[in-house]
């Protein structure tokens, strides 16, 4: 495994020129910049990580287009999740824009939204929850996911956490563009900084939502 040098300006180079040529010639064409620009570098930048924060893997280059109007056959970013549980972790994504963290949970069974309504309702764990949100989004962090546009049944419209309990996902993230440490090492500190202040959110969802 080689060791984690930062991601190249030709990541952020690559996804812009695919985004005008999502074609599989053009990939296939360049693939090698593929492979040496996002997929290696991401690989032993996750593996530096998994210490800390768990096993990630990176997500398939390709779209699923059987269902999708849109027949593009490639996705325009590459994405990298580390679970801790199911659909709850840590995620990191480069595109032609640049980085983005984040993290959270994405999967809502409905068993699990069940669970996490019920633990924003409470008022310890609910409140506790609110605190860390709080706390995520004066770090910089917008809070994001699948959200109803009102409150759910069964919970009254002027609750406290009426905006968290809208939510049937809860994350996380930030765009930090293309600042001069991610192609240094110095990026692996930066992204463990930010997971950091992002682990009480991920915990909480694991220990309320996750199966």
């Amino acid at each position: 495994m080689s060791t984690f040098a930062g991601i190249p300006p030709e990541a952020f180079g690559f996804y812009a020129q695919l985004e005008e040529n999502n074609n599989r010639d053009w990939w296939q064409e360049h693939k090698a910049t593929y492979e040496q620009a996002v997929k290696q570098p991401l690989t032993a930048l996750l593996s530096e990580l998994e210490p800390e924060f768990g096993p990630a893997k990176l997500f398939r280059p390709n779209r699923d287009i059987r269902f999708s109007l849109d027949k593009s056959p490639y996705k325009t970013a590459q994405g990298a999740f580390a679970a801790r549980q199911e659909g709850v972790g840590f995620y990191l994504q480069i595109n032609a824009d640049g980085l983005l963290i984040g993290g959270g949970y994405h999967s809502h069974t409905p068993a699990q939204l069940a669970r996490f309504r019920s633990a924003a309702d409470a008022s310890a764990s609910g409140s506790a929850l609110q605190d860390i949100v709080d706390a995520v989004t004066g770090a910089g962090f917008a809070i994001e996911g699948e959200k109803l546009k009102t409150v759910p049944r069964g919970f009254a419209r002027d609750h406290p956490r009426a905006e968290l309990l809208k939510h049937k996902s809860l994350s996380a993230g930030v765009e930090v563009g293309q600042p001069g440490w991610v192609s240094t090492p110095d990026a692996k500190a930066e992204i463990e900084e930010r997971w950091r202040k992002l682990r009480p959110l991920v915990e909480w969802v694991g220990r309320y939502a996750a199966p």
